[in-house]
């Protein structure tokens, strides 16, 4: 079965959708097969991956969009998979293996307009879907806004593992341990909608520091990091196995030239040709964090 793991840190803008558009592409180009999840209302992973005229198609209606499988509740996530979603101009798959389910800004009514079923909550609905299609791929990522709401909720409910984005500052530390706080009210609001057969409710397995300046010290931040992290595994708040990924991403302006085109960094530039041991450039970065997540042991 796939692996599922939501990224999410209840601190904003520590880069989080490039992080995990750029590894499920890295993902990808190593012969994984891949599924991404976009669960953030802002929809960056939707309109960075298909492109603003596909996306805006989308918009319009709702058809299509991740909302769709509550409201009006007709549709079914497996046909929502958008397959191979990069494109060229032309329509041409520039990169088979990485799949989209995409989301629309009416995402957001997902947490005020919607009255469903109390007792079916949206996060149980969604898991219950997304049964009919784990066994098609390796990962499973969900992009999650930085809170536990309904939305965060379906990425969070269904992952066996969390992953946390974080910057060298103390807002990430901050966000993490908020983070931490709020998976365990919600694991125990929905205990009782847990099967055996998913699984424990998932925990932090990994921190990745994302967003890295020239120059910049990380060290501290990192041992400060540590320390909450070892707390948190002996309270058995976060995974056995939780640790501070080795690979760290350097900030580069190749990556907002990406998003501006459309396509993960790997696609972009010369750079994406030299991916070898010694490359030093933000493409090499995600491949070997896409290494260490594979080798990355789920407990």
């Amino acid at each position: 079965m796939a692996r599922k793991i939501s990224f999410i840190n209840y601190k904003g803008g520590v880069g989080k959708t490039s992080l995990i558009v750029n590894t499920a592409a890295a993902l990808a180009k190593l012969g994984k097969r891949v599924l991404l999840f976009d669960f953030d209302t802002q929809s960056n992973a939707s309109i960075w991956l298909l492109k603003l005229d596909r996306w805006n198609k989308i918009n319009a209606t709702g058809e299509g969009a991740i909302y769709s499988v509550f409201d009006p509740g007709r549709a079914q996530v497996k046909d929502l998979v958008i397959p191979s979603v990069v494109e060229g101009k032309a329509g041409e798959k520039l990169l088979p293996g990485l799949d989209l389910v995409p989301t629309t800004f009416n995402l957001v009514d997902l947490e005020n307009e919607y009255n469903g079923d109390p007792k079916r909550p949206p996060y149980l609905v969604f898991s219950e879907q997304l049964a009919a299609i784990e066994a098609n791929y390796d990962f499973i990522l969900f992009d999650c806004p930085p809170n536990i709401l309904r939305a965060s909720q379906c990425g969070v409910f269904a992952s066996n593992e969390i992953y946390v984005p974080s910057n060298p500052d103390a807002l990430s530390l901050i966000g993490f341990t908020l983070l931490v706080e709020k998976l365990q009210k919600f694991h125990q609001l929905s205990a009782s909608f847990r099967k055996a057969a998913m699984g424990p409710a998932a925990q932090v397995h990994g921190i990745i520091f994302n967003s890295i300046k020239t120059g910049i010290d990380i060290e501290v931040p990192k041992m400060r990091m540590q320390l909450r992290l070892n707390q948190f595994k002996t309270a058995k708040r976060a995974a056995p196995t939780a640790k501070i990924f080795e690979t760290q991403i350097r900030d580069a302006m190749i990556v907002r030239r990406a998003v501006a085109l459309g396509l993960p960094v790997a696609l972009v530039s010369a750079e994406a040709a030299d991916v070898g041991a010694g490359a030093d450039n933000v493409v090499n970065d995600y491949r070997k964090l896409a290494n260490e997540m594979i080798q990355q042991v789920s407990a």
